[in-house]
């Protein structure tokens, strides 16, 4: 019979491995009060690879590695009076373009940051007004912002 050993003599004081839950979030954009959003989509990168076919084999394709690329963030959260993510929507439009840094931060059930990922140097490509219906008499009016971005990095 073989024994298994564990860590620390069975008396460890390791966190429970449960994964996160994907619906306690911040996202942080410096400069700005953002407020809370209720979604964000787009936290992904993908490398792009170059194909090469090398003559007289013909079992294989050659794939190399050739670019980065990071999809537009999209983020949805309920409209208020706070006005600062349309300012500067509106100041892109007119050519005054802010790179801005920010962070997409997950968190516990106490609100501690367990785990997040930085984009840099985003600037706002599009925004979304609200979808409103009268006769939807109880549902949220959100807003929708898209960030081009320079890339995703863990925090």
């Amino acid at each position: 019979m073989v024994k298994s050993k564990k860590k620390g003599g069975g008396n460890s004081q390791e966190k429970p491995r449960d994964p996160y839950m994907a619906f306690n979030f911040i996202v942080e954009i410096e400069g700005l009060t953002v407020g809370g959003f209720s979604e964000v989509t787009g936290l992904s990168s993908k490398m792009e690879l170059e194909t090469y076919v090398e003559g007289g084999v013909n079992h294989r394709v050659h794939q190399f590695p050739k670019q980065m690329t990071y999809p537009n963030l999209v983020l949805i959260r309920g409209l208020t009076e706070r006005d600062d993510i349309w300012k500067w929507y509106e100041d892109a439009t007119r050519g005054k373009i802010r790179l801005l840094n920010g962070t997409i931060m997950v968190r516990d059930s106490q609100q501690s940051k367990l785990i997040g990922w930085n984009f840099k140097k985003a600037y706002p490509v599009a925004w979304d007004g609200p979808q409103l219906n009268a006769s939807k008499g109880t549902e949220v009016a959100f807003e929708r912002l898209e960030l081009v971005h320079r890339g995703v990095y863990k925090a």
